[in-house]
């Protein structure tokens, strides 16, 4: 995660244009939250067999994504609160999209239960870091962004080809291997650098 650029201060010990971190209500949160509530949404009408209204469910979040963090900049709106909320929602969307296809076979049980673990496996790593009183400066590695987007368009392209009857198995069949590999990859890595910073701390600022 990026540190916070430096800004100068006005007269009252506020950051010009920049609203407190406390602030809950701000038009990018309100934009996150929304993304957040289209979870529900998104599995039932996956489990109804409505795939061709849950994607278009799934590329309005992904668009809304982009359009919060536009906003949060231009705006100068960041907040704790959404710096919480939008990795949560993203996630909260995108593994139970994989969830829920594999209970209706869309996609292979085993990568559901892959992509879940390799999560798990992460944010148990930084809690028991946290607990070891040596909490990580987390920082997305390379293949880790890679296994995002592949994941992000596997998703997209099941609920596409599924929802609108198409036939696709081959680009189907080679984005599930590559989201697989770099799946494991992404795993392997955070494992290391997790033993690498239990070895090696950094200080803190």
């Amino acid at each position: 995660m990026p540190e916070a650029e430096t800004r100068p201060v006005e007269q009252g010990g506020k950051p010009p244009s920049e609203a407190p971190p406390h602030v809950l209500v701000t038009l990018p949160n309100l934009i996150t939250l929304a993304r957040l509530c289209a979870v529900p949404a998104t599995i039932w009408l996956i489990l109804h067999r409505r795939l061709d209204l849950a994607f278009y469910v799934f590329v309005g979040a992904g668009i809304s994504d982009g359009v919060d963090g536009w906003l949060a900049r231009v705006t100068n709106s960041r907040s704790a609160l959404g710096a919480m909320l939008d990795p949560v929602a993203d996630k909260a969307l995108l593994v139970s999209v994989y969830v829920t296809l594999a209970a209706i076979g869309g996609l292979p049980d085993w990568l559901a239960i892959l992509v879940v673990f390799r999560d798990l496996l992460i944010v148990g790593g930084v809690l028991v870091l946290w607990g070891l009183g040596q909490p990580p400066r987390i920082r997305p590695l390379l293949v880790s962004k890679l296994n995002t987007c592949a994941q992000i368009a596997l998703a997209a392209l099941a609920l596409f080809i599924l929802g609108f009857g198409l036939a696709a198995d081959g680009l189907l069949a080679g984005l599930i291997w590559a989201v697989a590999l770099t799946t494991l990859a992404s795993g392997i890595a955070y494992v290391v650098s997790a033993i690498h910073w239990t070895h090696h701390p950094r200080p803190r600022p």
